[in-house]
């Protein structure tokens, strides 16, 4: 039996992530969607694959379309403007205007905020 339990995932959506190992290795993308329990991700333009569409009704276009499929969370890491690459990353704890606190990640190379 399978074990469905959450796994911790330190990449979100909308994040930024460069691919640094696979046939897409090198690229970057935004993440458009995360499964905790399988520990993949979907990235804009990366992993791209072809599925067969049929056309369900009228004046639908049929064919062979390209999609992206899920590529393991553990092949990305977060984009860094400022190194211009993928880097580790670590947290702070700080405290906002409003007196709450509120972890936020940082580049472990250049300590730049993400």
């Amino acid at each position: 039996m399978k074990d469905n339990t959450i796994k911790k995932c330190f990449i979100k959506k909308e994040d930024t992530v460069y691919v640094n190992s696979g046939k897409d290795k090198g690229k970057t993308g935004r993440v458009l969607k995360v499964d905790t329990v399988k520990y993949r991700a979907i990235v804009e333009n990366v992993n791209l694959v072809k599925r067969h569409k049929k056309a369900r009704k009228q004046g639908e276009q049929g064919g062979i379309m390209q999609v992206e499929a899920p590529i393991h969370i553990s092949n990305l890491n977060l984009f860094c403007r400022k190194c211009n690459t993928g880097r580790r990353f670590g947290y702070k704890v700080s405290v906002d205007d409003r007196g709450k606190k509120v972890k936020i990640r940082y580049c472990k190379k250049c300590n730049e905020n993400l």
